[in-house]
């Protein structure tokens, strides 16, 4: 048998090593990107991406560059892919209630914009000081290419927020802001939310489970109040997809459900291993903890600050 064969891939002819994948296969054309293929799709607006180089015959590749999930090597993390900063226009076009205190803002550009899960943005809402964010997906799991969700809250000290923001009004997006977006790799995935903080690490959760569906993943959840911890439905899909390890935490509340636990969010915690890669956004005093606690065995650790909520 001939060690090269022909595969039809979106209508073109393409030479093949016998074994490979049909995603091995348009990844060796450059026909996808590497977070396309291992994801299905776009995620958050991502665009292709640059053409990858071919790559080698699988007999000739390192065991780590292999797609094999079964052969339990450990891949090692990928470099982040430096995307361009880019401005886009859009309109606020939906604003909907998760919780006592926090809301969905979605807004609608243009154009869409590239982004990783995990990235911020720095957002100009009409009539509003600019603010940076960071985009994720609707509770339940989806989003349109066009479309950047927010999660923000109801009030800040300063006065109402989301009261200001009136529909249709025009906003501005720069990005992508920051380091602490999602890199598939090695290692157990630790991902630390607090308050609106939830918003990125869902993304990034949600990514995970497509593209590394084999890897180990702690979520860790807090808000100040029971009642504001509205990502019920997201966890639920996590549980649907083989996560197992998901702490909810609040500060108070005397309304809180039995699979809520009680303290600080810091103190539910996982032991923390230096082969962990940890991922935490909220406010500055949770990121500065966890960012200590992962620095004490050097664990890799982003941060995503949040200022709001």
């Amino acid at each position: 048998m001939s060690a090269r064969c022909s595969l039809i891939v979106n209508g073109k002819s393409v030479r093949v090593s016998t074994g490979d994948t049909p995603v091995e296969a348009a990844l060796a054309e450059g026909m996808i990107g590497p977070m396309q293929a291992l994801h299905g799709t776009a995620l958050l607006g991502q665009g292709p991406g640059p053409a990858v180089r071919r790559a080698r015959a699988r007999s000739r590749r390192p065991d780590a560059l292999k797609t094999a999930p079964l052969s339990g090597r450990t891949i090692e993390p990928a470099e982040a892919r430096a995307l361009p900063r880019a401005s886009r226009k859009g309109s606020l076009s939906e604003v909907r209630v998760l919780s006592p205190h926090v809301v969905e803002a979605v807004v609608t550009l243009t154009k869409r914009i590239d982004l990783e899960p995990g990235h911020q943005v720095a957002v100009s809402f009409e009539g509003l000081a600019p603010l940076t964010l960071a985009p994720t997906l609707r509770i339940a799991g989806t989003t349109e290419l066009n479309e950047l969700v927010f999660h923000l809250p109801r009030c800040e000290r300063d006065g109402s927020l989301v009261e200001a923001l009136a529909p249709r009004a025009a906003v501005k997006v720069k990005g992508p802001v920051g380091r602490g977006q999602y890199r598939p790799g090695g290692g157990r995935l630790v991902l630390v939310a607090a308050g609106t903080g939830f918003a990125p690490i869902w993304s990034i959760a949600h990514a995970a489970r497509y593209i590394e569906p084999a890897r180990e993943l702690h979520l860790i959840v807090g808000a100040r109040d029971a009642l504001d911890l509205y990502m019920r439905d997201s966890l639920d899909w996590l549980r649907r997809t083989g996560v197992a390890r998901l702490v909810l935490t609040a500060d108070r509340g005397r309304q809180r459900p039995p699979d809520v636990r009680p303290g600080p969010l810091t103190a539910h915690l996982p032991t923390l291993r230096a082969t962990d890669v940890v991922h935490v956004a909220g406010c500055a005093s949770t990121v500065g903890a966890v960012q200590v606690l992962a620095a004490s065995v050097g664990a890799r650790c982003y941060p995503i600050p949040v200022d709001l909520g």
